[in-house]
């Protein structure tokens, strides 16, 4: 599942549809006018209260989630039907009861379905006019968008960090590695902050990361503070590898060579996972970093590469020690792609991790290519069944709640948790 949100969501909607193009058949949109409520229904904030409430619809429909430059969410996938329509209004009925767009009216007016490929050529251009128009609410009236933070404000923001406990937004999530039938084991555990969480330390009306470069200066930052937090994390059972996401900057900081040297133990190694975009904008900085970091035992994953991105790179040159593959659903529709089975197996079908797995098809997918590492909301639910299966007060909490906790670092929330020593398990 993915959610778009920006005022450039059309063109990101305009390229899945692109990408779908040539096999439409059981895919449709349903289109959500938001904008045909009322103002106050429209403030930004309310907007993203009301998108958490489609999470079950996109989830079923295994497909993606856009806010458009009106307002108007659009969610693109899988067998959505009119009861997934009447569920959507349903939803925000419950939640905007006082609007009248939503009572004693039929719930087409407010959420269309467009089934492809029949509707497919009017839903696009439609979607291509909004692009090209830039059209905003039907009533000319704005929502108020976040403001991008500015040159002037950076060294505030940073400032503000100091105020904030990073040891309780830090999270971590497993990779997990498939060994047989049934047969799971924690190949490492990724930790990291995610930027929804932070925002919400700031300014709602803040937008952290609209300045890509503002951005890298303050992550640089954050990345001293999270590697700060592990001293106070209250986890008493670590895995033999963890994983960092870290600006390739911060391997030479003095607060990664004392988190290597005072906080692991002896067999515990780091792996460090930089995005793309970082490693070609300083290629030396990238080869000198992965130098310093193997002196040390420790590793570098390339981060967040698409399969078309990993059939673009020059992994001669680059050899990283491991790559991170995003998972994305329209690669269930697309064929099997021998060139790109051949492109793993060279790299070592051991050295690459699919990540965001997010259903049974992705796992499939991926070991049809030969990937046993895997990570994702699908690979969450597989463990805390696991663990709960394990746990003897586990029908005193739900799935959800005992997921949560597991995930943090420390915080209130992982102290209600009675079997400690069993939701830090490691499978």
């Amino acid at each position: 599942m993915s959610r778009q949100q920006s005022s450039k969501a059309e063109k990101y909607l305009l390229d899945a549809l692109d990408r779908i193009s040539k096999n439409s058949y059981g895919y449709a949109v349903l289109y959500v006018s938001i904008s045909k409520l009322k103002p106050k229904h429209r403030h930004p904030e309310f907007v993203k209260i009301l998108g958490r409430l489609f999470d079950s619809v996109v989830g079923n429909a295994r497909g993606y989630f856009y806010i458009m430059s009106n307002g108007d969410f659009v969610i693109l996938g899988r067998d959505i039907t009119q009861e997934t329509v009447d569920e959507a209004v349903a939803k925000l009925r419950q939640g905007l009861s006082a609007d009248p767009i939503l009572h004693g009216k039929d719930s087409s007016e407010f959420a269309t379905v467009f089934e492809f490929p029949e509707n497919f050529a009017t839903f696009y251009k439609y979607v291509e006019e909004m692009l090209v128009s830039d059209v905003q609410q039907n009533d000319g009236e704005l929502l108020p968008a976040k403001r991008p933070v500015e040159a002037r404000e950076i060294d505030n923001v940073i400032a503000e960090l100091d105020e904030i406990d990073i040891a309780e937004l830090v999270k971590r999530q497993s990779v997990i590695r498939i060994k047989g039938v049934g047969k799971f084991d924690v190949l490492f555990q990724e930790f990291f902050v995610a930027v929804k969480d932070l925002s919400l330390q700031f300014d709602r009306n803040l937008d952290l990361v609209a300045n890509r470069w503002l951005f890298l200066y303050m992550t640089q930052a954050l990345d001293k503070k999270t590697l700060a937090a592990f001293f106070a994390a209250d986890l008493k059972k670590w895995p033999q590898q963890i994983s960092l996401n870290l600006n390739l900057s911060s391997v030479f900081s003095r607060e990664f060579v004392e988190f290597a040297r005072n906080f692991l133990k002896p067999e515990q190694k780091v792996l460090v996972e930089v995005q793309l975009i970082d490693v070609f904008n300083n290629l030396p900085l990238y080869f000198e970093a992965k130098e310093i970091l193997h002196k040390g035992g420790h590793k570098l994953i390339l981060d967040g590469v698409s399969p078309a991105a990993l059939k673009m790179l020059n992994l001669k040159t680059l050899q990283p020690d491991m790559v991170k593959l995003f998972w994305e659903p329209l690669l269930e529709d697309e064929p099997f792609n021998p060139a790109l089975k051949e492109i793993i197996e060279t790299l070592g079908k051991e050295k690459v991790i699919l990540a965001k797995c997010d259903s049974d098809k992705a796992l499939k997918w991926g070991v049809s290519y030969g990937i046993t590492a895997f990570q994702g909301p699908f690979m969450d639910d597989i463990e805390i069944a696991m663990v709960r299966s394990r746990c003897p007060g586990a029908v005193g909490c739900t799935a959800q709640q005992c997921l949560k906790r597991r995930r943090l670092l420390s915080g209130a929330l992982k102290a209600v948790c009675i079997h400690p020593e069993v939701l830090e398990d490691l499978l």
